[in-house]
């Protein structure tokens, strides 16, 4: 029987280890040839080594697949074109993306430096558009293609220390609502997935934080390719319907998130001053607000 993306070429960024290995992997499995792609820096993005992707791309290749590595950065705008390009020069084609491809430098806010912003910001936002920028050029022309970007609960629901990464991952959300709403006439689809799953990154989260210990042990208790079947899925033709949507991964549980819309509203006939909305709209609005919560305090039970 024939695998679900059989020869369909798709590129994942950040493949050379934890969820990005699962998902190419995963596509392999399901007959497509992947462009394995992973700079090979460390958790904070310093350095570059070919080991990680070409291990995974051998790893495909013992397995029966097809598989080229790619050591570009999503960061440049020219490499993400290239990366593209390695995709072409192999197969003639591209069919699909995993916007994968990730680093964390955590830090309390009021003690961020501009560079750890700006570097999150550039792997994993300007990331995510330069590689399907690069892609949506050639999805146009053959009016079809699938995006999947990973947003993260970080950013979803909150977190701890990580103001860059949160911004950077709701971001994504934006960016694949907007990617969905533009090449909708072309036949392609975006959507995001929010995976919970032991990595490196995860890894690299401090202990120190209340609670950090026992929530890293059930972290560690949900592996990579847990996140994999949605990803290979969701770039298949069975998903060809589904565009612009919020998923989550945590173990055997798949999630789809809710989107911002109003959900209460208020109205003075006469206008507002600044005591009417602290005397009027801000109690009227009280019961619906939002406590400050983070993923664990979201999601309380077990993962299943």
């Amino acid at each position: 029987m024939e695998g679900m993306l059989q020869d369909k070429v798709v590129v994942v960024t950040g493949a050379g280890r934890g969820i990005g290995r699962a998902i190419a992997m995963q596509m392999a499995a399901e007959g497509a040839k992947v462009v394995v792609n992973d700079l090979g820096s460390s958790a904070g993005g310093e350095g570059t080594d070919v080991g990680p992707a070409q291990a995974v791309v051998e790893e495909i290749r013992e397995a029966g697949g097809e598989a080229v590595a790619s050591t570009h950065s999503v960061a440049s705008w020219d490499d993400a074109h290239a990366m593209i390009q390695t995709a072409l020069d192999a197969w003639g084609r591209i069919d699909g993306v995993v916007n994968n491809a990730g680093i964390l430098r955590d830090t309390i806010f009021h003690k961020m430096s501009e560079a750890d912003f700006d570097s999150v910001i550039a792997v994993h936002l300007k990331g995510s558009f330069n590689v399907s920028r690069a892609a949506a050029s050639h999805f146009r022309k053959q009016e079809s293609g699938a995006m999947v970007h990973m947003t993260s609960n970080s950013g979803l629901i909150g977190n701890f220390g990580q103001a860059n990464y949160a911004a950077a991952k709701m971001g994504i959300v934006g960016l694949s609502k907007s990617i969905a709403l533009d090449m909708k006439r072309f036949n392609v689809r975006s959507n995001c997935i929010s995976p919970t799953a032991w990595s490196r990154l995860t890894g690299s989260i401090p202990e120190t934080a209340e609670g950090a210990e026992e929530r890293l042990q059930k972290i560690k208790s949900m592996s990579p390719d847990k996140v994999a079947p949605l990803a290979a899925s969701l770039i298949s033709d069975a998903a060809a319907g589904i565009s612009g949507q919020i998923f989550a991964v945590r173990r055997n549980e798949i999630f789809l998130f809710s989107q911002n819309r109003p959900i209460r509203s208020v109205h003075r006939a006469e206008g507002w001053t600044p005591r009417a909305v602290a005397e009027q709209a801000f109690p009227a609005f009280a019961p619906s607000l939002y406590a400050l919560e983070r993923s664990a305090d979201v999601f309380a039970w077990d993962p299943i």
